[in-house]
């Protein structure tokens, strides 16, 4: 049995653009500390392998310290570092990789085609590959080609089943024949969950910080042990900070009072808002005024103004014979009925014209 963290994309000095240049110089410095974090907790939850697949860095131009600072990260941790290089930084002669002077618990593979690791001090072999270039066809991989009496990994950037994917297509039915005890993954954003080829785990453990409002929620990274046969990993959230996406009806309350409430618990995350149902706000000022709830912040308007409820109360229509016969109960009603009648009003209109309330 061996202990893995495994991570991917992590894309290092991607550019933030849609921060403002502080807020993008603050996250760009914040994902630099990522990999020191990462080891840290990997030190202390006693990890043997830091399966690192792909996509380290966002692109070829880096700023001046940020390989160095990668490779001072890893040096750090206690035990052996892979790293299979991905699309955003395949393995060259000009690559970030060769920036940096990697330190001796560290194997980049750096060839487009499958090498292997042996690492008998944790009972286990490590396969992998590296893109060479932006794109990548299918790796070639022989049936039971990882038969061994100890635990086989595959550490490995690309595209599971996507057989026209210009980034490695990964074939399920290739996995399943491997001989393989787990293949970990990188490429995809979003957390895949422990899934199975046949015998073989696989995973895909999203990135470990969000960069936009296309990778919302939670990121981190897979944590636990792979055995022969057995693979029991968990996803631990890491993300120092969330990309939300928030929808709040303001619908008969007090704008301000409800988006505070849908705030509550963000105060590090990057948040945008959506303002819903019946009313008018100014967005300038109520984003003032909720500043100082999220570490970035987006209010969007998509209100309606008051309608006339009962406009077309009488018409010969549906709508005309809906509304009298909620205005004949409305006009018998108590205070705490009308307001009950009039919201089952607005959810009817809303009903048939086939919007939200």
């Amino acid at each position: 049995m061996v202990k893995i963290l495994h991570a991917a994309d992590l894309h290092l000095d991607s550019p933030f653009g849609a921060l403002g240049a502080e807020k993008a110089r603050l996250r760009r410095q914040e994902s630099r500390e990522l990999p020191e974090r990462l080891v840290e907790y990997a030190n202390d939850h006693g990890a043997e392998l830091l399966l690192l697949s792909g996509d380290l860095f966002d692109g070829q131009e880096l700023y001046s310290q940020t390989a160095e600072t990668l490779a001072r990260g890893l040096e750090q941790f206690h035990g052996q570092v892979v790293i299979a290089p991905g699309n955003h930084d395949p393995y060259h002669s000009r690559s970030p990789y060769c920036a940096a002077l990697w330190p001796e618990n560290v194997h980049i593979f750096q060839k487009n085609q499958l090498e292997k690791l042996e690492l008998p001090q944790y009972g286990c072999t490590v396969w992998g590959a590296a893109f060479t270039d932006a794109t990548c066809s299918e790796l070639p991989m022989e049936p039971n080609f990882a038969a061994g009496d100890t635990v086989q990994i595959l550490v490995l950037h690309g595209d599971m089943d996507a057989p026209c994917s210009l980034y490695r297509p990964i074939r399920t039915s290739v996995l399943a024949q491997s001989g393989l005890d787990y293949a970990a993954l990188g490429h995809i954003h979003q957390y895949s969950g422990v899934q199975y080829a046949g015998k073989t785990a696989y995973a895909y453990p999203g990135c470990p910080e969000g960069r936009g409002f296309d990778e919302l929620g939670d990121k981190g990274f897979l944590f636990g042990a792979v055995d022969k046969g057995a693979v029991q990993l968990q996803f631990v959230p890491f993300a120092r900070r969330r990309y939300r996406k928030i929808t709040v009806d303001i619908t008969g309350r007090d704008p301000l009072t409800a988006a505070k409430e849908a705030l509550q618990g963000c105060a590090q995350d990057i948040c945008r808002i959506y303002l819903t149902g019946i009313g008018v706000v100014d967005e300038a000022a109520i984003k003032r005024e909720l500043e100082p709830f999220a570490w970035q912040l987006e209010v969007r308007s998509q209100l309606r103004e008051e309608e006339e409820l009962w406009l077309h109360c009488g018409e010969d229509s549906l709508r005309g014979l809906f509304l009298a016969d909620l205005r004949a109960q409305y006009e018998q009603a108590d205070e705490r009925e009308k307001a009950a009648i009039e919201q089952a009003a607005r959810f009817g209109l809303a009903a048939m014209d086939n919007r939200d309330m």
